[in-house]
Formats: structure tokens, sequence, C-alpha cells
């Protein structure tokens, strides 16, 4: 094996010199792995400190993550094994300890509570993930405050000018020109409304369901100066009244929508563009168009409710509601190296982060984070932006015979 396994009980597997060893250090940590067998276990027991991983940093343990998920094959035991495993380990070790209470409630708690991508639902999970803390985001994102997928002009660019360019490249794709308005729906801490307005001179309109990143966005834009041009609201896209927008920006929301309210969804944007305004959508995707359920991690501790589909799915549901599509481009590689810049980012503030969220949130984000890297490189998922426009009914587009961005 590649890395060393070692238990509180002194039993331990794997080369004695291997560079990662894990370490499971109390009977917790074992009832975590029993119980929820899989990444869910595993995690559970991370996160609460009582599986230790030695040879990387809490805030970026890709290296540690890269063998085990390159190097190592495990498999199911058969029912006699099942049976031999249980009674070597001890039938106590059954009883579920209290999950972390970094976790999220299991899917079927959450219908009880609520209907999946209801507005009250969807305010419920969007809060749990993008209102940990202003602060914390400042470490890990940068300056930008910028959490999406960067675009790297070159390799050695810096995640800021990658983040500007992201931003730039949306801007120059919906063909921004000064006096138009843009509608930029999850809008995040308001980096595209703002540069929207700075860099062209668009009047835009952001809304976010998270109330911590409107509230850093309204500062933000002040601090810009660019009160005049650019709004924010605490919202969800769907209350938005105003219609005839020039362009429309989503980066980063489509996750969160769900598969089936994707016609909804392409139909509110189409309706709330004039004749010949462009749509541009930017969101992680599959590498394929199959029903696939997220996994117990991400689902529980990082994006409750998310739901990825391949770019086919999307690209289908824009021109099923009659928006004619352009354009599209797999930015897979750049997600990856926008992840790496995030970890260095954490592990280079790690005490900070601790001390603003606690050393179980900042485990979480590391974990999410470096395997989200490790996911793109193997092409598990990938990040498409996909470019629409609301052509006329006698097929004016507004688009020139090839690209301009």
């Amino acid at each position: 094996m590649p890395v060393r396994f070692e238990a509180y009980d002194g039993s331990a597997a794997g080369p004695r010199d291997a560079g990662i060893r894990l370490v499971l250090t109390n009977p917790r940590g074992l009832a975590y792995i029993m119980t929820a067998p899989g990444d869910l276990g595993m995690a559970r027991a991370y996160v609460s400190g009582d599986l230790e991983v030695h040879g990387v940093h809490p805030g970026d343990p890709y290296d540690a993550m890269s063998l085990l998920m390159n190097h190592l094959r495990f498999r199911k035991p058969t029912p006699a094994e099942a049976v031999r495993l249980v009674r070597g380990l001890g039938l106590n070790h059954l009883k579920p300890p209290p999950p972390p209470p970094q976790e999220h409630l299991p899917r079927w708690r959450r219908v009880v509570e609520g209907v999946r991508h209801s507005l009250t639902r969807d305010a419920e999970v969007i809060s749990h993930h993008y209102d940990v803390s202003n602060t914390f985001y400042r470490h890990v994102l940068g300056p930008s405050m910028a959490y999406t997928c960067a675009v790297f002009p070159k390799e050695s660019a810096s995640l800021e000018e990658a983040q500007a360019e992201k931003f730039d490249l949306v801007a120059r794709k919906l063909d921004l020109q000064p006096g138009q308005r843009l509608l930029d729906v999850g809008c995040g801490w308001g980096g595209m409304v703002i540069h929207a307005a700075k860099e062209y001179g668009v009047r835009a309109l952001g809304v976010t369901l998270s109330r911590e990143q409107a509230s850093w966005a309204k500062q933000a834009i002040d601090e810009a100066g660019v009160g005049d041009l650019v709004e924010v609201r605490h919202s969800d896209y769907r209350d938005v009244p105003e219609t005839g927008f020039d362009a429309i920006s989503s980066i980063g929301l489509t996750e969160h929508i769900g598969v089936r309210n994707y016609p909804a969804y392409f139909g509110f944007l189409r309706d709330h563009l004039k004749p010949e305004g462009r749509l541009l959508n930017h969101c992680i995707t599959r590498p394929h168009n199959r029903p696939e359920s997220t996994g117990a991690f991400i689902d529980r501790y990082v994006f409750p409710d998310g739901e990825l589909t391949g770019s086919g799915t999307i690209i289908t549901a824009a021109q099923d509601v009659g928006l004619e599509v352009m354009h599209e481009e797999n930015l897979r590689l750049h997600y990856a190296m926008t992840l790496r810049e995030w970890c260095a980012n954490l592990v280079e503030n790690w005490d900070a982060c601790v001390a603003e969220v606690g050393e179980g949130t900042a485990r979480v984000w590391g974990l999410y984070m470096a395997g989200s890297r490790l996911a793109f490189e193997r092409n598990e998922i990938q990040l498409h932006q996909v470019l629409a426009v609301n052509t006329t009914e006698d097929g004016r587009d507004g688009f020139p015979l090839r690209p301009t961005w």
C-alpha cells in the first residue's frame, strides 16, 4: 500500500516509511466508519479529529487524497467477512455517534422540513454553505471574493488575474456596452456586477440568497465607487420583477437549481431578456448526461440539495424554452487550478481560518477543495460556459458572423 494505516489499539498496516499515515485515534472514529461505510464515515471521523492524516496539511490534503484515489482499490466484504469484522471490532461500535456539528440534515429529513428547491428550502441550504463567514471566505478566495472557476490566461497567472479574466470573458461573451442593463443571478459577493459597471459602464442588478454575501457586496460596491450603477439584493432570483435586460449572467447558480427545474429556470431567464439579449450560464457539470447522485460527503457537508448533470442537458433545456445556443466552452482544468490556489490560501491562512470558523469546518473545506481538484483533473466533473440568445421571431440574434471574445 502507498500509505500506512494505524489505529489506537496498536494495529497497523502498510509500510513503516510511508510518506502518508492515516491514524485512527479513538473508538468514536471507529464507530463513525463502521456505521457509515464509505466517504461519509471517513469524513465524520476526519472532521471530528478522530482520524488524523500525517504527511499533508489539513488545508490541502491533495497528495494524500491523490494516493488514496489513484492507488488504492477497495471492495465490499462478503457477508461472512462482514460478520467476522463486526465481531472482531465490537458490536458496541454499531451505535452511531452524533455527527459533527458541520454536517447538514440527511435528505429524508430535509424532505420532511420542506419541498426540495422551494424558496424556503433553497434559502436554508444556501445559507448553510455561503453564510459561513465573510472573513473566512476572504482568507480562502483572496481579494476578488470570487467563489467560481477562474480563467487562467497563462499558466503563470495569479488567482486574482485569473478571476478578473473570468469576469471579463463573461462580459465579452455578453458583448456588454455602456448604458446596457445586466442581471446577475446568484451574484455572490458582487464581483461580476462591479466589474461590468467599472469596465463596461453597465447598469447591473445582482441577487443572492446569502445575507452575508449581500452585505459584503453592498460595501464593496460603495468602495468601488459604482453605487450609481450597481444594486445587489438579498433575494431569490425568482422574485426579480424587472424585465427587458440586455444581458443575464448566471455564474455558479445552476448547480443549486435542480435538473427538474431547468425548464422553469431557463424560461424565467428568457422572459427577463429583451429581444437579442444574451445569457451566459457558467456552472459545474458532469462529463455525461445520465442521472447520478451526489456523494454523501458533498451532500451533507458542502452543497446540500446540489445536483449536477452534463452540458448536453443544460443546452437542451435552454433550447427547449426557445433560447438559441451560440457557443459553449469547457473550462475543466481551469477549475482544478482555481482549487489549487484556494487550498494554498487556506494553508497560508490556516490559523486565522481556524480562529474564525473552528478546526472542524476548516478541515471540511480542505477536504472538499482538494477532492474537487482531483475530480476536475480526473474528468469526473467539468465546468461549462453556455452562451445563448433570445432570438427574435424573424431570426435576428444580434451576433456578428464570428465571435468577438
